[in-house]
């Protein structure tokens, strides 16, 4: 029996290193090849698989990211949000069933919108009002929420579901009314300082913030300088920044402990209501969850794409936080992969070369969700067209990091393809010609 556990914590402890240069080998290609910019931390029962950082927080100057440089955290502060109206539900000064017209009364059909719709992205709301805070400086609390509005309902609330930013924001300005707080000091107060998150905070328009990263998004591309953004009232579904060492404090806070919400609490926040997979600010086992218990939210806007990840029965925790519009998702789809020994290819440059195209004519068909189109001697995957790097492997034209692999029996019949999404292969069969 001794060495029966001798022999296990060797094979445990070769693992975890084999893991560690696997993760560390995928991002430096990440940086060298695709050129990602940003953050990334790896925990696994809190050892650290992976803590590093890449590339420049400042392109003009060349200043490079460190660790604690912080970054913009896109739609992943929605959680941050969404714990703090469930504290004041705990407090008893709001409801989950509390309708929108308690706050707002002139609100159309606020009388059918609740607490929890907005929170599960059931009230109907569209997408966004990013016309005002792209735009806007001279705007205030009343005529954003005038604008919002006039903006017709999607559906009858409650009756379907559809992401939306302007439900979080909603949100935020109702967490201002119950707590006669502003937003950024309420989270100051009862979450960043209770979880010792001194690095993360609410964004401004005129704050100096020490060691925060600059935002580039690709436009013809190129990196380009992001637009103005009126961070007063981009908040509640963004506009909150911090570090990846904050976020592991943070996990550790949200699932591990009761510091900030109460089992009941963290329970509603992490059941999913609807068929989107939607908790409260987080989504609960979504598609990409590597058939692992996963909770977790993605967010990206303009230059800045994060992901927050917590694989909770295997106690993982992923991170990537980006400032250069790097695939952040992705990249945290393809390192979850690698920590559950799953193969994984590692980014490399793709290269077109010439190729019979005639050949084309064997790849056409429907392969389960896919569809490969010829058309003008092109080949397709649904809209994108497909480069050949060989004459059975070929890359995205959008994004050379999602490449498409045809398969053939010993007959020299096409019959599935394996796709690869940052390197992480799927397996699809043809289903028809």
């Amino acid at each position: 029996m001794k060495y029966f556990t001798i022999l296990l914590i060797l094979i445990t402890t070769v693992t975890f290193a084999q893991q560690k240069t696997t993760l560390e080998s995928y991002m430096d290609a990440q940086a060298s090849i695709n050129n990602f910019s940003g953050t990334v931390l790896i925990t696994k029962k809190d050892a650290v698989l992976l803590k590093k950082a890449y590339g420049l927080a400042d392109y003009e100057w060349k200043t490079p990211n460190t660790i604690d440089t912080k970054f913009s955290l896109a739609s992943v502060s929605k959680q941050f949000t969404a714990v703090a109206i469930m504290q004041l539900i705990e407090k008893g000064k709001i409801s989950l069933d509390d309708k929108l017209s308690k706050y707002y009364p002139d609100f159309p059909e606020g009388n059918q919108i609740t607490i929890k719709m907005m929170l599960t992205h059931n009230a109907g709301f569209q997408m966004d009002y990013d016309e005002l805070y792209l735009a806007k400086t001279s705007i205030n609390k009343d005529s954003v929420a005038n604008y919002i509005m006039q903006k017709p309902l999607l559906f009858k609330p409650g009756s379907n579901t559809s992401y939306s930013n302007i439900g979080y924001y909603l949100l935020a300005r109702i967490i201002e009314k119950v707590s006669n707080q502003s937003y950024a000091t309420y989270l100051k107060t009862n979450l960043f300082d209770k979880t010792k998150m001194y690095n993360t905070g609410v964004s401004t328009n005129d704050s100096i913030v020490i060691k925060s990263a600059k935002s580039y998004y690709k436009k013809n591309g190129k990196l380009i300088k992001n637009p103005y953004i009126n961070w007063n009232f981009n908040i509640g579904h963004d506009g909150i920044y911090s570090t990846v060492e904050d976020l592991y404090l943070w996990n550790k806070a949200l699932f591990d402990s009761t510091i900030l919400l109460n089992e009941t609490s963290k329970k509603k926040m992490f059941t999913s209501y609807n068929d989107q997979s939607f908790g409260f600010g987080l989504i609960i086992n979504p598609f990409y969850n590597q058939n692992h218990e996963l909770i977790a939210h993605d967010g990206g806007f303009y230059g800045a794409m994060t992901s927050f990840n917590k694989y909770t029965d295997d106690d993982i925790f992923i991170t990537v936080l980006s400032n250069n519009q790097s695939a952040s998702y992705l990249i945290a789809y393809a390192l979850a992969a690698i920590c559950f020994n799953k193969p994984v290819e590692l980014p490399y440059k793709h290269q077109q070369v010439k190729i019979d195209t005639t050949i084309y004519n064997e790849y056409v068909g429907k392969y389960e969700n896919i569809t490969i189109l010829k058309r003008n001697g092109r080949l397709y995957y649904n809209d994108y067209e497909l480069l050949p790097e060989s004459e059975v492997k070929f890359f995205r034209s959008d994004n050379n990091d999602r490449t498409v692999e045809f398969i053939k029996n010993i007959r020299g019949k096409v019959i599935q393809i394996i796709t690869r999404k940052a390197g992480v292969p799927e397996i699809k069969k043809k289903t028809n010609s």
